[in-house]
Formats: C-alpha cells, sequence, structure tokens
C-alpha cells in the first residue's frame, strides 16, 4: 500500500511539475511542502480507494504543518479558486430541473443533481482531507489560520463559509460530552484551559488551582470524541451568596463560601477554547446543561446569573459623543466622557471619593442601559455580542455594576462597567423565542429602573425607551 501510495504522490508531483509555470505555486521547489500539499489534494479528489486516501490525506496535512503564513495563504487562495462550483454545470443542472418541472415531473431526480453540482468541491476535498487520523482537530486549527489571515484576504471567505457549514455538521450537540474538570486533570487538558481563557486570563498554575479546587468554585467543559482532551468551550462557576457585583473576589485567593450557605451560581467566563469553531455555536447548550446540573446537585440555590463583559460600550460611547458634537446635541454625553477620561485609567479609580465614583455611576448606568437595551443594529439584534449571546439563550439583563473590574482591558472596553444576566430556568425557552422572533430584549431586577415607562409584565419589553437620566441602582 505504501508503495502504491508513493507511486500516485510521485506521479502526481511529476504532472504540477510540468505545469508549475501556470500554477499559483509557480517558483516553489518541487518536493516543497506546499507543492506536495497542493499534489495531494489532487489525489484526494481523484478516484483513489479508501486506503489509500487515509495516507494520501495524512501527507496532506503533514505538508501543512510544515507551510509558513505566505505559503499558507496560497494554498489557501489554491482551494478557494480551484474546488470551487463549476458555473457551466450548475447553470446547466438547473435548466434540466427546470425543463423537468415544465414538462409535469417533479424532478426530483435533476433537483439532488442540482444540489450536488452547487456544493463547492472545497467541502468534499476537506471532508477526505478528514479520513486522516487526528485530522478532525487539525482541519479546526487550519480554519484558525484562515480566519487569523482573512481580515486582510476576504476573498477567502467562501472558503472560511465551507469550513463553517462542515465543522458546525462535524461538532453536533449530539457528539458532545459535558464533564467538570477535576483539579488532577491532565496537564493537557490544564494548558488548554489556561490559553483558551480569554475573558479573565490566567497568568499561572496557581490561579488555574484557583478555578479548580475549592469547594465553591468549578470548571464545566465540553468535549468531541476527535478532540480528546482538548476542550472546545468551557465556562467557569462560582458560588456565592446574592448577585456578584465586582470580578476580584471570584478571582483574587480567598477562603471558601460553603456550598450550603451559597445562595446564587454565578457563570463568571465563558470561553471558546478552539478559535477554528467560531461561529459554531454550542455556547448555549453547554450553559443550560450546567445550569441543570448544578441545580440538581445543589436544590437550594435559587438563582443562576453571570457576571459579563460589555465588550462594546465605550467604542459605542465615543460615536455618540462626535455624532452629538456633530448634530449640537444635549452635552451628557460628552461629559460623561470627560468624567470618565479624567479618572486617568482602572489606577485612578481607588483615589476617587464616594461621592465622585455616585456621581459618574449616576450618568454612566443610562448610558450602559440604553446601550445594552435599546441600539440594535441593522439585523435588530442589541450592538453588544455579549449581550446577544446571553438574551439569545433566554437570560435576562439584570443589573449593570460600576466599578467591577479593574483590569486595563475591561477599561478599554466599556471603563470597568459589567452586567449580571439572570437565567431563570423556567422562562429561558419563552425569552429565547421572544428574542429571535421579536428582537425582545428581557430585562429585569434592578435595570428594570432604568425603563420606568416600560409596560408592567414578567421582566421585559421589545424595545424600551429610556428616560433621560434614569438612575439604577447598581
Amino acid at each position: 500500500m505504501e508503495r502504491q501510495d508513493g507511486w500516485l504522490l510521485t506521479d502526481l508531483f511529476q504532472a504540477l511539475g510540468r505545469r508549475c509555470g501556470a500554477d499559483p505555486a509557480a517558483g516553489a521547489p518541487q518536493d516543497s511542502p506546499l507543492n506536495q500539499l497542493l499534489a495531494a489534494c489532487e489525489v484526494l479528489m481523484s478516484d483513489v480507494g479508501e486506503a489509500s486516501r487515509r495516507a494520501v490525506a495524512g501527507r496532506a496535512l503533514a505538508a501543512y504543518a510544515a507551510l509558513d503564513d505566505r505559503d499558507k495563504l496560497t494554498f489557501f487562495t489554491h482551494v478557494t479558486h480551484v474546488y470551487d462550483v463549476d458555473a457551466d454545470q450548475v447553470r446547466a443542472a438547473f435548466r434540466r430541473w427546470e425543463d423537468a418541472r415544465s414538462s409535469g415531473s417533479q424532478g426530483e431526480q435533476e433537483l439532488v443533481r442540482l444540489f450536488d453540482v452547487v456544493e463547492p468541491a472545497r467541502q468534499q476535498l476537506l471532508r477526505r482531507m478528514n479520513h486522516a487520523p487526528d485530522a478532525t482537530l487539525a482541519l479546526v486549527e487550519m480554519r484558525a489560520d484562515l480566519r487569523r489571515i482573512m481580515p486582510q484576504h476576504p476573498e477567502l471567505r467562501p472558503l472560511d463559509h465551507d469550513f463553517h457549514h462542515l465543522l458546525t455538521s462535524w461538532f453536533n450537540r449530539g457528539f458532545l460530552r459535558m464533564a467538570e474538570v477535576a483539579p488532577d486533570a491532565p496537564q493537557e487538558l490544564q494548558r488548554h484551559l489556561m490559553r483558551g481563557e480569554r475573558v479573565h486570563p490566567m497568568a499561572s498554575a496557581a490561579e488555574l488551582r484557583r478555578r479548580l479546587e475549592p469547594e465553591d468554585r468549578a470548571v464545566y467543559a465540553f468535549f468531541h470524541p476527535a478532540t480528546g482532551d482538548v476542550p472546545l468551550i468551557f465556562v467557569e462557576v462560582a458560588l456565592v451568596r446574592g448577585l456578584p457585583d465586582r470580578i476580584a473576589p471570584l478571582l483574587d485567593p480567598g477562603p471558601a463560601l460553603s456550598r450550603q450557605e451559597a445562595d446564587t451560581a454565578a457563570l463568571y467566563s465563558i470561553n471558546n477554547a478552539l478559535d477554528g469553531l467560531a461561529g459554531v455555536s454550542f455556547g448555549s447548550f453547554l450553559i443550560k446543561q450546567v445550569i441543570e446540573q448544578v441545580g440538581e446537585r445543589l436544590p437550594h440555590l435559587t438563582q443562576f446569573a453571570t457576571l459579563s463583559p460589555i465588550p462594546g460600550f465605550r467604542r459605542w460611547l465615543a460615536e455618540q459623543v462626535e455624532q452629538d458634537e456633530q448634530a449640537a446635541r444635549e452635552p451628557e454625553l460628552r461629559v460623561l466622557v470627560e468624567e470618565l477620561d479624567s479618572v486617568g485609567g482602572p489606577e485612578g479609580l481607588g483615589r476617587l471619593r464616594e461621592g465622585e465614583i455616585e456621581r459618574i455611576r449616576a450618568r454612566l448606568l443610562p448610558a450602559l442601559a440604553r446601550y445594552i437595551a435599546v441600539e440594535r443594529r441593522e439585523d435588530g439584534r442589541p450592538l453588544d455580542p455579549v449581550a446577544r449571546f446571553h438574551l439569545g439563550n433566554g437570560a435576562a439583563a439584570w443589573q449593570l455594576n460600576w466599578p467591577a473590574n479593574d483590569s486595563a482591558e475591561a477599561w478599554d472596553q466599556s471603563y470597568g462597567a459589567m452586567i449580571n444576566y439572570r437565567y431563570e430556568p423556567g422562562q429561558l425557552e419563552r425569552r429565547h423565542e421572544e428574542f429571535i422572533r421579536r428582537g425582545t430584549v428581557a430585562i429585569g431586577g434592578p435595570l428594570r429602573a432604568a425603563f420606568p415607562d416600560a409596560v408592567p409584565g414578567p421582566g421585559e419589553h421589545p424595545a424600551p425607551n429610556p428616560a433621560p437620566n434614569p438612575a439604577p441602582k447598581p
């Protein structure tokens, strides 16, 4: 079998060399990893046996692993264009389907043929690469490379779409397994948790132990048979009393709270561990399963909530100030920005007197409420990506907190503000449907004070119009 595979590749390398002048990889040595990869792709798309396909797919992925970014760009460009749909075949298949329908036939067979030809050959190539051992994780990492390169090369978006289409199927919820990460978890898994934590980065193994070992802390993750000890997504949970309004007590060392004393499970960090699975949504499944499992173990808990960042707020606020100045509107937002900028960053918060903090908070929280609950994208969804995630899962925006996070990144994102989204198991499905169908933003708790004119109801309303200067409690 090895001799056969070697013959196939050698023959293809010779053919590749004969047409090298017309190939995107022209100028590369014939035995370079790039040309080996391009040759392996042609073999994979030819009529080779299953065993040969497995071996050639392995060689293709090994060659890809040796590429630098320039050759990766060449490879992605090559695959995007060479393995695209055949426009002539699509037109011909469509005409045959239309002819079959006009003649009174249902045209099922022609419709199947049309489906076959409108699928880019790229998808077949990626599926055949997936025959290699450990190929699924390698392809996820390949997509991560593509997404890193793509902002400068938007012409590669069709290839990313193909990756997303396939990975959504391969990482279907039915294949996923949720598990609590034990303090003595394998070192590889612990390294992936540290690398994957982007919301509240960990600088040492001691910080990871703080999130795994105490009685009042836990980490849950989704795993896939193809990724082994590599988590796909994980959520960090703290058992606390009352809604947390600052992140430091959840991260810093301190005495553990007895599980029986806790009344709240706070989901304070949710991370996709693999960049290549961006847009493959299973975070909502993980959160709901965590809530269900924790609730069964600790039935005395009265609430499940997050302590979440507000990543787009500062950028949005700056845009509003610029627009207000151009339109000569009321200067409240400009004054707010000036006050926040005068603080001088998170290190300046400690120098503020309580009265100064309260004055800034009274201006800041209404702007935050407007950003979360009122401002929308063109598709009618909230501007903030974290808000879209949690509200789309059926949570309610519940409480705004400032100052809540004194990290430099949080200051750049939201001047250190954070928000609690509350998950009420009996309301999740209804709120999810209302959000998806009508764009309804569920609002409850202290945040409702920002919208005194809202129609009373079960904690939500479609598109609130805040009063000019509401001052909800933090």
